[in-house]
C-alpha cells in the first residue's frame, strides 16, 4: 500500500546532461540542467498536471520517474521503493506497474507490427499471458479504449491519429499499471479529437484507479483533467497548487503570465482582461541565471531575486518559490 496515500514521491530530483567539445578528445564544458532540485508527491488515484514552456524539463521529469533516464541525483520513490537504487530484477518487476503514453502516435507504434502484436507485446515480455489468452486480452483492451476488436489484425498506417493514440493507451494498459505518465498525449492531434482522448483517460483513471502525471503546455486541458498542477520553469517547480486555486488566483509571477495567455470563451471578458506579456526568451539551461531563474523576465523582481534561489515553501495552502512571499 502507498504510504499515507502517496504513490509517487519525488525528492530533490536532478537530471543534468553533460555538454562536451572536441572530435578526437572530448572534454566536458558544462551541464544542461534539465531538471534542478524538483520535489513533489502524487497521491494514489490522483492526476497531477505538469505545465511549462517547451524546454522547461517536463518530459525529462516523467522519464526520470520511469527510470528511462537515470537521475543525476535525488530519489524517486514508487510505493515506497527507491527506483533510483533498485537492482535490475526489482526494477523489471516495478516496470509492470508504470507505463507511458507518448506524445506522437505516429512514431510510437511499430509500422511493421499489427495492432494485436503491438498491444500484446507487453503481455509476452512480462509473461502475463500466452496463446489465445493474449488475443482475448487484446480484444478486451481495444474495447476498453473505444475501438473494435477486429482492428487487431490491421496495421498502424490504417488508422487516424486519434485512433493510434487509443492504441497507444491500450498498450500502456496491457500490464494493468498503477501509474502512467501522459507525455503531451494530445498535442499532435486535431483539436476536435483532443477532448475525446482526454475524457477517455479521465474515465479510465476513475474506472481502473489509475494515478496519472499529465504533462502538457495546454493549460485549459490540464485544468480539465488535473486535481493539482505543478508549474515548471527552467527545470524548477515555481508553484504547486490545486487546480481551482491556481487558475483563480495564481501567486507566482510566471504562473500569472501563463494563465493570462489562456483564452476566455466570453468575448466581453476576453477584451476586458489585462494580458501579462513576458519579455525576453527563456534562458539556456546550460547557463541558468543566478538566484531565481525567472528574475530576468519578471516584472516584480527585487535585488534579492538575482542573488538567492527562492525555496519552495508552503504558503496559503499551496507551494510557491518566490521572494515576494518570503
Amino acid at each position: 500500500m502507498a504510504k499515507n496515500g502517496v504513490l509517487i514521491d519525488v525528492r530533490n530530483l536532478c537530471k543534468f546532461f553533460p555538454v562536451t567539445r572536441g572530435l578526437i578528445v572530448e572534454r566536458k564544458i558544462g551541464d544542461v540542467r534539465a531538471v534542478d532540485d524538483v520535489t513533489f508527491q502524487i497521491k494514489k488515484g490522483e492526476t497531477l498536471g505538469l505545465v511549462g514552456e517547451s524546454g522547461s524539463g517536463k518530459t525529462t521529469i516523467g522519464k526520470c520517474i520511469l527510470q528511462l533516464y537515470q537521475p543525476t541525483s535525488g530519489q524517486v520513490l514508487f510505493d515506497g521503493v527507491d527506483l533510483c537504487h533498485a537492482d535490475h530484477a526489482l526494477l523489471r518487476r516495478m516496470r509492470r506497474r508504470m507505463q507511458i503514453i507518448f506524445q506522437d502516435p505516429y512514431s510510437s507504434l511499430n509500422p511493421r507490427h499489427t495492432v494485436g502484436d503491438i498491444i500484446g507485446e507487453p503481455l509476452v515480455i512480462h509473461k502475463l499471458a500466452g496463446g489465445q489468452k493474449i488475443k482475448d486480452e487484446v480484444a478486451r483492451l481495444l474495447e476498453l479504449v473505444g475501438l473494435q476488436p477486429e482492428f487487431a489484425q490491421r496495421y498502424p498506417h490504417m488508422f487516424s491519429g486519434g485512433q493510434r493514440q487509443r492504441i497507444g493507451i491500450a498498450r500502456a494498459l496491457a500490464t494493468s499499471p498503477d501509474f502512467m505518465v501522459c507525455d503531451e498525449p494530445v498535442s499532435a492531434l486535431d483539436v476536435s479529437i483532443q477532448s475525446q482522448i482526454v475524457n477517455l483517460m479521465d474515465d479510465l483513471r476513475k474506472k481502473l484507479g489509475l494515478t496519472l502525471l499529465f504533462i502538457s503546455h495546454d493549460l485549459s486541458m490540464v485544468k480539465h483533467i488535473s486535481e493539482r498542477i505543478a508549474v515548471l520553469y527552467l527545470g524548477k517547480i515555481v508553484e504547486l497548487a490545486d487546480s481551482d486555486g491556481l487558475y483563480n488566483r495564481p501567486m507566482h509571477p510566471y504562473s500569472q503570465a501563463l494563465l493570462s495567455a489562456v483564452p476566455i470563451p466570453d468575448p466581453r471578458l476576453e477584451r476586458q482582461r489585462q494580458r501579462l506579456i513576458l519579455t525576453g526568451e527563456i534562458p539556456s539551461p546550460l547557463r541558468p541565471p543566478p538566484g531565481c531563474t525567472f528574475h530576468p523576465r519578471c516584472r516584480d523582481r527585487m535585488d534579492i531575486c538575482s542573488k538567492e534561489v527562492p525555496p519552495l515553501k508552503e504558503r496559503e495552502g499551496r507551494w510557491v518559490a518566490c521572494h515576494l512571499y518570503s
